[in-house]
């Protein structure tokens, strides 16, 4: 149970998933199971199955077309099996047709929607059609979106950028809140800036990750600082491999560890000039946990962000961090205090802190401590439900 301060009448709202990614088997990192103390509600959830015995034989006989968890119901749509705009149509007619459903079978007090893009524009036409209250959750810094996935932004990004900027002008117009991840999220529009906001992250479950265990200092003993994201130029991880090349012959028995979907080519031709760095596909999220925990530095160069959960996660485990000083990571990295924030695309700098880091085990220790208690204190899934419940009754 997440109690809130008053006990308020249960609301009931219709969730819209931008991703294809499935939620979590078995619900107990699903973040809708902790809200049903207090919400109830239907979710539209297109997934990368493409067919419903590939959705029954994750979640379980009789899973599809509907999936219970809590007091939510998930309501899926296959990967459409055909040319790339034909799906994207596919999905959005989806959306917008089963949203307009589940509206008319029973009224909705509120619509949530994942992300400020195309998904958002679908359920600005279910609030019009419906009548509900609209919020749209912002996820990334929508100033540098599609700018920073490579090193000269080709006009197909540029396009793109401008995409974003229309998409998220005509949805948080349209819409009564917005979910901001960090403040100043919005503050490079200045039209936008007046919009109702609740500040707050995006759900983790820390509460499942392990702390951190410091290894033994011995010559058997080969620690890593790791790095996870993709793609690899936004996050910053060819300054990562810049800047562990220039002192690993300092630091022989540390090693730098690269998670992430990165199709051969570029990545893998700077991490070569390094034996110690290993780039690793994306692993399972019980299996990243593992390798985070194991972990002696996070690192997140990152040139755009929203408010990563990969940091929250390292906090949780009691990771020193070390990244960027764009968009949501300053808010998690108090910078000499849980870890070092340096400029962005500032490898001298990203150098000399990790430096810091690698030759200090007191250091570490410290600032992973002071990550973890920031994790507990204000990082958590009671503390995501409360904010989350406000900003609804706020809304509504």
């Amino acid at each position: 149970m997440y109690p809130t301060e008053t006990a308020k009448p249960i609301m009931r709202i219709l969730y819209i998933q931008a991703t294809l990614v499935p939620p979590p088997v078995g619900g107990v990192n699903d973040r809708f199971l902790p809200l049903s103390d207090h919400i109830e509600g239907e979710i539209l959830q297109p997934v990368w199955f493409r067919t419903p015995e590939e959705i029954e034989a994750v979640f379980g006989p009789g899973s599809y077309p509907v999936y219970a968890i809590g007091k939510f119901r998930y309501h899926w749509f296959p990967a459409y099996d055909g040319p790339r705009e034909k799906s994207r149509f596919a999905t959005f007619w989806f959306y917008v047709t089963k949203g307009w459903s589940l509206c008319r079978e029973r009224k909705v007090d509120c619509i949530v929607v994942y992300s400020h893009m195309t998904t958002a524009v679908c359920a600005v036409l279910l609030k019009f059609l419906t009548g509900s209250r609209l919020i749209t959750e912002v996820m990334i810094g929508p100033d540098r979106a599609y700018l920073t996935d490579r090193k000269t932004p080709g006009l197909k990004d540029r396009l793109r950028h401008l995409y974003s900027t229309i998409c998220l002008y005509v949805t948080t117009l349209a819409c009564n809140r917005v979910h901001l991840l960090y403040p100043g999220q919005l503050e490079s529009y200045s039209m936008l800036r007046g919009t109702a906001a609740s500040v707050f992250h995006d759900y983790t479950p820390v509460s499942g990750i392990k702390r951190h265990v410091i290894a033994e200092e011995d010559d058997a003993n080969r620690p890593y600082i790791v790095l996870a994201g993709a793609p690899w130029y936004r996050k910053g991880a060819d300054l990562a491999v810049e800047a562990f090349s220039r002192l690993s012959p300092d630091y022989p028995r540390w090693r730098l560890l690269i998670v992430g979907y990165f199709p051969e080519g570029t990545l893998q031709n700077l991490a070569a000039k390094c034996d110690r760095i290993e780039v690793v596909t994306p692993k399972p999220h019980a299996e990243m946990m593992r390798i985070v925990t194991d972990a002696e530095v996070m690192l997140l160069p990152s040139r755009n962000e929203g408010l990563p959960r990969i940091l929250i996660e390292g906090m949780a485990a009691g990771l020193p961090l070390v990244g960027s000083d764009i968009a949501g990571i300053p808010v998690l990295i108090r910078d000499g205090e849980n870890g070092f924030v340096v400029g962005d695309g500032d490898v001298d700098m990203l150098e000399r802190r990790l430096r810091e880091l690698l030759s200090d085990a007191s250091l570490r220790r410290r600032m992973g401590q002071r990550s973890y208690e920031m994790a507990q204190a204000t990082l958590t899934e009671r503390v995501y439900v409360e904010q989350f419940t406000r900003m609804l009754h706020d809304t509504v």
